[in-house]
């Protein structure tokens, strides 16, 4: 399209002028049959063939739920959930292949369902992923959500703990029946924090009463989508918790040819020297966890791309991994007493 068209087309779109735009449109036809762009020219065609009043017959637009259809809280109507489309999930992991192999299980069986169903078999529907800080447990959850084909509705335990009496319990519930009724990759991130062992808590009142809730809405629990909990303390977790979960997978932190290829995979859109030792590099990495995997190869390729050389060498690399380590052990200080 020149830009004499491209004038009169938005000329024609100001005006509200039908008869120019059909006009544009044929020429916008005849110029894509003569480049040789024969179906797409039949299918521009055909949609200008129709009546008008059909064309005018458009299907009323779909709105994304608002939020009074999301559960909100008994008091304060605060919104107990976040829910992220399916679309905007970022989803892209790197696990060891036994580990990969368990997620896909999952995926697999979700996918199946109806058909284990006829069977009287029932697919794993609620899943605990644990391990250490940074593993890549939340991100799990997305790459489920994203996989099956579903949003991911994360729970707002900020929301939901409430000072009176019951009420967390309540709003527990509430989530639940949400989630029951809108297919959804249902999150409790960081679930020791409502799910602790009740003979470890000091309070035996509102702190029991929400692990008995989650006990007993897990043993109910017959929603369209999943359940995926993550915990980063699993030895602080009622025990009675870990037999209402289909799956309970432990999520490690990269190996060596994990990071490796975490490192190339985030650096896939930028040009990177060709004389990188991916195995020193990676090895530098030994004991990181995924989060310092990715921040390192992005502010690699930041300092690359701002030193206007933009080729990421391996001495972007080292120095980058150096200074994620100091930030991480920095922050390790900060936490001790």
């Amino acid at each position: 399209m020149n830009a004499e068209t491209k004038r009169r087309l938005v000329r024609a779109i100001a005006e509200g002028s039908p008869e120019d735009l059909e006009l544009l449109a044929r020429k916008v036809v005849d110029s894509e049959r003569r480049l040789g762009h024969g179906r797409l020219a039949d299918e521009l065609q055909a949609l200008l063939n129709q009546p008008r009043s059909a064309r005018r017959q458009r299907p009323a637009p779909v709105e994304p739920p608002g939020l009074r259809e999301l559960p909100v809280s008994r008091r304060g109507n605060e919104v107990l959930v976040s829910v992220i489309p399916r679309d905007s999930l970022d989803h892209h992991m790197v696990l060891a292949p036994e580990v990969d192999d368990r997620f896909a299980r999952i995926e697999r069986e979700f996918a199946a369902r109806e058909r284990l169903r006829l069977f009287g078999l029932k697919p794993r529907k609620t899943i605990l992923l644990y391990g250490p800080p940074g593993c890549g447990k939340s991100l799990g959850a997305r790459r489920l959500a994203w996989n099956i084909g579903l949003p991911l509705m994360k729970v707002r335990f900020d929301a939901l703990i409430s000072s009176y009496f019951g009420e967390s319990a309540a709003n527990l519930r509430s989530v639940f029946e949400g989630a029951s009724q809108r297919p959804s990759v249902l999150l409790l991130d960081e679930c020791d924090f409502i799910a602790r062992s009740r003979g470890d808590s000091k309070d035996i009142g509102e702190a029991s009463r929400i692990v008995n809730q989650l006990l007993q809405l897990m043993e109910d629990y017959d929603a369209p989508g999943l359940l995926v909990a993550t915990t980063n303390v699993e030895r602080s977790l009622d025990s009675a918790l870990f037999r209402r979960f289909d799956e309970v997978l432990f999520v490690p932190l990269p190996g060596q040819q994990e990071a490796e290829r975490l490192l190339q995979t985030t650096l896939s859109a930028v040009p990177v020297a060709p004389d990188v030792d991916w195995k020193r590099v990676a090895g530098l990495l030994s004991g990181e966890s995924s989060a310092t995997v990715v921040k390192a190869a992005q502010d690699a390729a930041k300092a690359a791309v701002l030193s206007g050389e933009n080729l990421v060498c391996e001495t972007h690399l080292v120095r980058a991994i150096a200074e994620a380590r100091v930030v991480r052990e920095d922050g390790k200080d900060a936490q001790r007493p």
